[in-house]
């Protein structure tokens, strides 16, 4: 195995970093297209998520892969290699398959335990194999990062270790108020409907919200997802729940009119600029009141502590202006503030009992695959003796052309049954010894024993990888 990955997340950069780095969905196609075009790489996939970048690559050369990949970061998130270098982490072969098991677990987050991280594993993994740049190797690897991580999530009691990123959120905006309590009755406005944009809109309903307006650029998308909140049952939360959609033109009204705004985009620029908070904060004449003001305005009043509108920014890079810290009658929740609370936030005691399973599935993993690379070389070597067979017995048709059609089918019967019991034995065990640490050498030595064709060996190889390269 020659896995290797290069990437930066929340651990290793800081957020102004990760925010610069982002890269759009047609950016991270161009990278794993050029990154399969690099002399090092045979299999690509990137793993781009709000605070994480991450290049997995197939790789014949560590070092020289390394200085590709990393090349090829720097030049697509359009931060300098010389800048990026600092904040970058590499894990190559079994290292590189427990990172990303233990991403797939949530114990990589930002908040441990989150699943969000799974569907986006899920994304990675279509668009590499959509771009046919995922092979057998990445094909595998994905796959399984998603059971491991749904079993770790089945199995223990990681989810409570740390929630999604959205009810982190809302619960560093309610402050020590119950998030339900906190937004009962309350105005939401969502800004965006792609995956992250509607998990906020379904926790916002679960929570008790009394109306979620969704804003997003292409209205069928809002629309659509405002139908499924107001659905009998979809929301699961105390009724009554409405919901409308909105085009991008209409968020300076329906900003004025919310009490909390959650916003995550695919934008590259500021969906809400400060001025944008100030009009709507004066259009309901709470422009700039201090905290704890005698009296806020009647949508402070119903938040409880002179903030007038709740603000959550979940894109990366960011959507709303960091400006608004400063502006009095707001409160803003980003990705930045998310990051310096949740190093603070409390670790489950599943945590252990996930980190377990991990090591299980690595070790698993690995012998699999040290298994599947000798499996070619068992196919050649069959091969080879069908050869051997069929050439011994076109020699006795010519010294025995008398036989007839029942004496040579037993006698061809016969001679395959002896080849099989001879290889039998030792293509169980070699597969057997393949499965342990360093026993891709045991390849070799049959390749060698038996004057194997590399060639066959390779056509082998080549069908394999055609074939896990097709969608599943």
């Amino acid at each position: 195995m020659s896995l290797l990955v290069v990437g930066l997340s929340h651990r290793s950069a800081p957020v102004s970093v990760l925010e610069r780095a982002a890269l759009a969905r047609e950016t991270q196609a161009r990278l794993v297209h050029d990154t399969l075009a690099a002399e090092p790489a045979t299999e690509a996939a990137v793993l781009a998520t709000c605070n994480r970048i991450e290049l997995y690559a197939d790789v014949d050369k560590f070092h020289a892969g390394v200085a590709e990949l990393s090349t090829l970061l720097a030049r697509h998130s359009g931060v300098g290699l010389e800048e990026l270098t600092p904040y970058l982490y590499v894990h190559y072969e079994d290292r590189a398959v427990h990172h990303l098991f233990s991403v797939a677990c949530g114990l990589d987050s930002m908040v441990v335990g989150e699943g969000q991280i799974l569907g986006q594993i899920k994304d990675a993994l279509a668009l590499g194999q959509e771009l046919h740049t995922a092979g057998r190797l990445l094909n595998d690897l994905f796959q399984q990062a998603l059971r491991v991580g749904k079993r770790a999530h089945s199995e223990t009691g990681i989810d409570k270790a740390g929630q999604s990123l959205v009810t982190f959120g809302l619960e560093r905006l309610a402050r020590d108020v119950p998030v339900a309590d906190w937004v009962a009755g309350r105005r939401a406005l969502v800004i965006g409907a792609g995956s992250m944009s509607s998990l906020a809109a379904a926790t916002l309903a679960r929570a008790g919200v009394a109306h979620v307006a969704i804003a997003n650029r292409t209205l069928e998308r809002a629309e659509r997802l405002a139908q499924i909140l107001t659905e009998p049952g979809a929301s699961g939360g105390s009724g009554g729940l409405t919901a409308s959609a909105v085009g991008m033109a209409a968020v300076a009204g329906e900003l004025a009119l919310a009490d909390i705004v959650v916003s995550c985009t695919g934008a590259t620029g500021l969906v809400l600029t400060a001025d944008d908070v100030r009009d709507a904060l004066a259009a309901r004449g709470a422009a700039d009141a201090p905290a704890g003001a005698e009296d806020p305005g009647p949508s402070a009043a119903r938040q409880g502590d002179g903030t007038a509108l709740a603000l959550l920014d979940l894109a990366m890079p960011r959507d709303i202006d960091a400006a608004v810290h400063r502006i009095g009658g707001a409160r803003l929740v980003d990705i930045e503030t998310l990051a310096e609370a949740s190093a603070d936030a409390p670790m489950a005691a599943d945590v252990d009992q996930v980190r377990g399973i991990v090591s299980d599935e690595v070790a698993a993993f690995g012998a699999a695959q040290r298994a599947a690379h000798i499996t070619p070389t068992v196919v050649a070597l069959r091969t080879m003796a069908a050869g051997v067979v069929a050439g011994e017995m076109a020699r006795l048709d010519g010294r025995l052309p008398g036989l007839d059609d029942k004496q040579r089918a037993e006698i061809t019967q016969t001679v395959r049954r002896v080849v099989d019991k001879l290889l039998h034995a030792p293509t169980v065990r070699v597969k057997e010894l393949a499965s342990t640490p360093g026993g891709a050498g045991y390849a070799d030595a049959l390749r060698e024993l038996f004057d194997l064709d590399p060639q066959a060996v390779a056509a082998v190889s080549r069908a394999d990888t055609r074939t896990s390269r097709e969608p599943s």
